[in-house]
């Protein structure tokens, strides 16, 4: 079975996004963005992937999920197809088409669509972003693991990692990672 791991950027106080869905102010440190970018290849959006980069094979994820706001994100910007290395799934009930054929819409029940692309072959399949589709996801005992780039930063208000209810998870740190820059990228399993 593949594992469903919600991989994401998080300040120090829980949130992912600005209210308005942008991330615009999370702060990049050089050593921390290569080590990223070495060692998650393709979490790195298409337009900034440089050409080293392009040519690195799937470490991680063959398929990523996104809700509709974490996906607007770069549609605003005209970027249709944000993860091209992987199968994309955009979760949507006001999505009528994909705006790209390489994005697949589902606009049916999240739970059930997630527990199939569970049980095909494949490496893990990325939760990129969207906290109510990760609370859906963590409340149906879907979510695998969590990889946290912990970000020396607080917003104040935002987007939370996830939405308001939540079940209580125990979680089991299995990996940590800090930079000089005060980044940390966290590993946990959840314990069910």
């Amino acid at each position: 079975m593949r594992e469903l791991v919600y991989y994401v950027a998080v300040t120090l106080d829980g949130f992912i996004a600005h209210p308005d869905g942008s991330f615009d102010k999370f702060p990049w440190d050089a050593d921390y963005g290569a080590d990223i970018a070495e060692n998650f290849p393709e979490t790195l959006p298409a337009h900034l992937r440089s050409t080293e980069h392009r040519s690195l094979e799937n470490r991680w994820f063959d398929a990523v999920l996104m809700g509709r706001n974490t996906y607007e994100v770069g549609l605003k910007e005209g970027i249709a197809s944000p993860y091209p290395t992987l199968h994309q799934y955009v979760f949507s009930r006001s999505y009528n088409e994909s705006p790209d054929p390489q994005v697949t819409i589902v606009s049916s029940d999240a739970v059930e669509v997630v527990r199939t692309l569970k049980q095909e072959d494949g490496k893990a399949i990325w939760l990129c972003g969207g906290s109510a589709l990760a609370t859906t996801l963590l409340t149906a005992g879907l979510i695998d693991r969590l990889i946290l780039k912990l970000n020396p930063v607080l917003f104040g208000s935002g987007i939370p990692l996830f939405a308001p209810v939540v079940t209580q998870v125990l979680t089991e740190l299995t990996g940590h990672k800090r930079y000089p820059s005060g980044h940390m990228v966290l590993h946990y399993n959840l314990k069910r």
